[in-house]
């Protein structure tokens, strides 16, 4: 297998491996299977290179196209701080001017970036679907959920300490009826007004350090049970860092927050 170029970054320490596809001949050829498997083999955090994601950075007609796989090979819709990092990665090459807004095809539509003032990026990620209620176990214990969709589905359960979710080595237990496909579940606690704390098990990836769209569909939660609604911003806290979440008037969800390349070179992984 010949050497391929990869990158290495993060958002709020949401890890991924990047990989420069741009005219589609370093991966197109692979079956979904193979790419998969090559997925696995960069996300070992033993063997690989390690991270909760691959991103495939890939030319597809008039915009750039996130690629996007969880850990374990499967394909996700979307993935905020992953588009960061993308967009940071198209900036730092010269693929794209951060003076301008960037549009970023995904598989839940085209998403937008800018670059902020400070360097963070802001994401426009689109509409927030707010659907009905179900609930979250883990072990012997329950709690009521709020279902968010952010193009991919989120589990939001508020809960009176972050402790209550345990290690989650595994994933918490769900409705399949609601979630047929899985689901990210979030549990949040409220730290004073417009901010809340968060930690995330998502689908494909398990415990994770952050999530772009959970911090979303947590803001979205945490606004309505808190009746404020569009026109308000959260400060989310993760373990890995803090994003920001606008809930626009005109019902447009914008997240706020950094992005990193910390390394690249060639793997034949």
């Amino acid at each position: 297998m010949p050497d391929y170029p990869f990158l290495k970054g993060h958002g709020t320490e949401n890890d991924f491996v990047l990989l420069p596809d741009h005219d589609g001949s370093v991966h197109g050829d692979l079956s979904a299977e193979e790419m998969a498997e090559r997925v696995r083999a960069l996300c070992d955090r033993r063997a690989g290179i390690g991270g909760d994601g691959v991103l495939r950075v890939v030319r597809d007609g008039e915009h750039w196209f996130m690629d996007y796989r969880n850990a374990d090979g499967s394909l996700s819709e979307m993935c905020g701080n992953g588009i960061r990092v993308f967009a940071l990665h198209l900036f730092q090459e010269g693929l794209a001017d951060p003076a301008r807004p960037l549009p970023v095809a995904t598989r839940d539509g085209i998403k937008t970036i800018t670059v902020e003032p400070d360097g963070q990026l802001t994401v426009d990620m689109g509409a927030p679907k707010v659907l009905a209620d179900t609930k979250v176990s883990v072990g012997d214990r329950s709690w009521p959920a709020q279902h968010v969709d952010m193009g991919n589905p989120h589990a939001v359960a508020f809960v009176d300490s972050l402790d209550e979710a345990g290690p989650l080595t595994e994933s918490p237990v769900f409705d399949p009826a609601v979630y047929p496909a899985g689901v990210n579940v979030e549990f949040v606690v409220r730290r004073g007004e417009g901010h809340v704390a968060m930690r995330v098990h998502e689908r494909g990836s398990g415990e994770t350090r952050s999530c772009g769209t959970g911090a979303c569909a947590v803001m979205v939660a945490a606004a309505v049970a808190d009746g404020r609604g569009p026109g308000s911003t959260y400060r989310v806290d993760l373990p890995g860092g803090t994003l920001t979440i606008a809930w626009t008037e005109d019902d447009r969800i914008l997240m706020t927050g950094p992005a990193v390349v910390v390394a690249r070179g060639t793997t034949d992984l």
